[in-house]
């Protein structure tokens, strides 16, 4: 019996360190997953254009765009801001939004669609704020080229 039970031990001490890096990995949750990796981003900045283009303080913005194609730049930007190991293959944001006009109001009416879009899709408050942080400079290169 007692060498059962110490077989048994060993067996589970073998199998603990064994599987130790895997739980270590565990607890290194990117803010990518948190956002619920590629199909919770997609549906986040599907919500969010979806409340942009209905939106009437911004809606004009995208008047001239191509919304699948800029979908697609979206989800991956913020793959690739939040650890989700994409390549943002778009261009940067002075370039992407000169002679768009966007003011302050136009920045502040898509961040309020974006936490809608997260709010619908069950993003904890924290998280939000942890996407936003990133996000928040970008303010000036978008707003740049705005006549106010």
């Amino acid at each position: 019996m007692l060498k059962l039970r110490y077989t048994l031990s060993a067996f589970c001490v073998m199998s603990f360190a064994a599987f130790a890096p895997l739980s270590a990995s565990a607890d290194e949750v990117t803010l990518y997953d948190k956002l619920g990796g590629h199909d919770g981003v997609t549906e986040i900045i599907s919500d969010m254009l979806d409340y942009s283009l209905a939106n009437p303080r911004i809606s004009h913005i995208f008047d001239n765009s191509n919304i699948p194609r800029l979908q697609n730049l979206l989800v991956e930007h913020i793959c690739s801001l939040t650890d989700g190991g994409c390549v943002y293959t778009g261009q940067d944001m002075d370039k992407s939004h000169a002679g768009l006009g966007i003011e302050n109001k136009h920045f502040n009416a898509l961040v309020e669609d974006l936490q809608k879009a997260m709010d619908d899709n069950d993003i904890p408050f924290r998280t939000q704020n942890k996407l936003l942080a990133i996000l928040a400079p970008m303010h000036g290169d978008i707003t740049k080229y705005s006549d106010y």
